[in-house]
């Protein structure tokens, strides 16, 4: 029936898919991403999810507020400990950052409920990215206030030298900042059969190219939401 369905789109073609109970019944859907294909392009534009039950065969279509990019993607899991799989849908703008699109949909008795989104958590989680003296920068995270120092001597004397004095004196002040959302994935970590989120967010320096590491935020469904859980600064390390 579903061939039936996308025979009679035109334009739009499957471009993903997942199997997995996400109403709640036990007997698995069919979840697609569909969209348009650009010629002589892999970037695909109108990106929807279709949700097929698997009982009675109907379709429900669900559009996407950002919804074209690149190598859209689908996985099915339990985020919110109900026994039921919800919907992660990531999408690559193909920036030159990495930014990712990021959707968790529920679709329980086949009402779809958006948990997550990333325009939301980019406005969320805010950070201050501040150049120091003696060749350190200082990480802020607004959401729960917590500060972290990144030794940055790693990057050489080429590059240290461009901006602090012979004695460790920065020549002018510097401002970094740090990236959207760019890689968000499904962690079991208690193994309790719920996925926690391992969100992934670049820290860069003076321009994007100059990444100084990324802040990884823990996220746990919480009171309806998603909460931060664990938070942690990840830096590069340096030959010995």
């Amino acid at each position: 029936m579903y061939n039936c369905y996308f025979r009679n789109m035109i334009y739009p073609r499957i471009v993903a898919y997942a199997r997995g109970d996400v109403n709640g019944d036990r007997i698995p859907d069919n979840v697609y991403l569909t969209g348009t294909k650009t010629p002589d392009s892999p970037f695909i534009q109108n990106i929807t999810l279709i949700i097929q039950d698997g009982m009675t065969g109907r379709f429900k279509g669900i559009p996407l507020s950002d919804n074209a990019g690149y190598n859209p993607t689908l996985f099915l899991g339990d985020f919110t400990g109900d026994g039921v799989d919800d919907i992660l849908i990531g999408i690559n703008t193909g920036g030159s950052g990495g930014i990712m699109y990021y959707y968790i949909y529920s679709f329980i008795d086949n009402v779809a409920k958006l948990l997550f989104d990333f325009n939301v958590y980019n406005e969320e989680y805010n950070y201050e990215v501040t150049y120091k003296d003696n060749y350190k920068v200082e990480f802020i995270s607004k959401k729960n206030n917590e500060r972290y120092i990144i030794d940055i001597t790693y990057k050489g004397a080429d590059y240290l030298n461009e901006i602090y004095d012979k004695n460790g004196i920065l020549k002018q002040p510097i401002s970094g900042f740090v990236n959207p959302l760019s890689g968000l994935y499904p962690v079991d970590f208690d193994a309790n059969g719920t996925y926690e989120l391992l969100a992934y967010q670049r820290i860069a320096g003076r321009y994007n190219a100059d990444s100084l590491g990324y802040v990884l935020n823990t996220l746990k469904w919480k009171d309806n939401r998603f909460v931060l859980d664990y938070q942690y600064v990840a830096i590069f390390g340096s030959q010995v």
